[in-house]
């Protein structure tokens, strides 16, 4: 009996996109990973997972002489720092914010073989140079999770936002890890009003929408979020169960956003904020 081949196994589709100013983002398996290209260097926002990783490593440093000198993670979640083990071998350092630091250690204690941990932790903020751009990295508190960091790139004029913006999606909202939807709507309210007229780039974009935008998209989210606390408030104010507010399946003004269930939906973000305004949420 002749058996039939097994079908071909594709990995991820991977793809490389310029932006200005030497920066770019990398697509593949989990959030954005933002780059820069630079005379003196290179250095990645971010690691996905490691297949992807090691197709964004091999793609650096084709595009730059002097290699990849450093990795900074936005924050802590898997498919932003699992691919962290393949920038470890060529990176002078791995940066993250202290919380995330301690998040990424606390959540991997069983696979931390698998694991490559930051060297360099910062409280509020951080920056270095490279090959004439200056290169920063700011916490503006509990937001997606404890420890989430921006990564501004100031001559490019561009903002990698990590997971503290997903354009037009439901967000993923890391409350056993230090989230706050109501301070992370502050946290974007502050971050637009001092990078105005900046490029945007998303940790995650519903299908079909880009991943690089402008500070409208950014008070779009905010906007969101504050409208998704009000409703958890308006219902618990209204003697609603969790159960009742959380069957509804828009908030008027942002029925274009989407996700994916388990944890990307309308549901999870409103029972987020049920929980963070004080409801106690039943035992399943």
């Amino acid at each position: 009996m002749v058996r039939a081949a097994a079908p071909f196994q594709q990995g991820p589709v991977t793809k490389f996109e310029d932006l200005r100013g030497g920066v770019g983002i990398f697509t593949g398996q989990g959030g954005t990973i933002g780059w820069l290209v630079t005379p003196d260097g290179a250095l990645a926002v971010d690691s996905q997972f490691v297949a992807t990783a090691n197709a964004c490593v091999a793609g650096l440093k084709d595009r730059s002489d002097k290699g990849i000198q450093l990795l900074i993670n936005t924050h802590h979640h898997a498919d932003h720092v699992s691919g962290n083990p393949a920038f470890r071998p060529v990176v002078k350092s791995i940066v993250q914010q202290a919380n995330a630091a301690k998040y990424h250690r606390d959540t991997t204690t069983q696979n931390a073989a698998q694991q490559a941990y930051a060297d360099v932790t910062f409280g509020s903020s951080w920056s270095t140079a490279l090959g004439g751009e200056k290169v920063s990295a700011k916490f503006y508190g509990p937001g997606h999770t404890g420890g989430d960091a921006i990564v501004v790139f100031e001559k490019a004029n561009i903002v990698h936002m990590g997971d503290l913006l997903f354009n037009r999606m439901h967000p993923f909202i890391d409350r056993p890890n230090g989230a706050s939807i109501v301070n992370w709507s502050k946290a974007l309210t502050k971050i637009a009003d001092e990078h105005k007229d900046s490029l945007f780039i998303a940790g995650h974009a519903k299908a079909g929408l880009p991943l690089t935008v402008g500070r409208a998209e950014v008070l779009a989210f905010r906007d969101y979020l504050s409208a998704v606390t009000d409703a958890a408030r308006d219902g618990m104010r209204a003697g609603k169960s969790l159960e009742e507010i959380t069957r509804v399946t828009a908030i008027p003004g942002f029925e274009d956003f989407a996700g994916s269930p388990p944890r990307l939906t309308l549901a999870s973000a409103l029972t987020v904020a049920y929980q963070e305004l004080g409801g106690v949420v039943p035992k399943s």
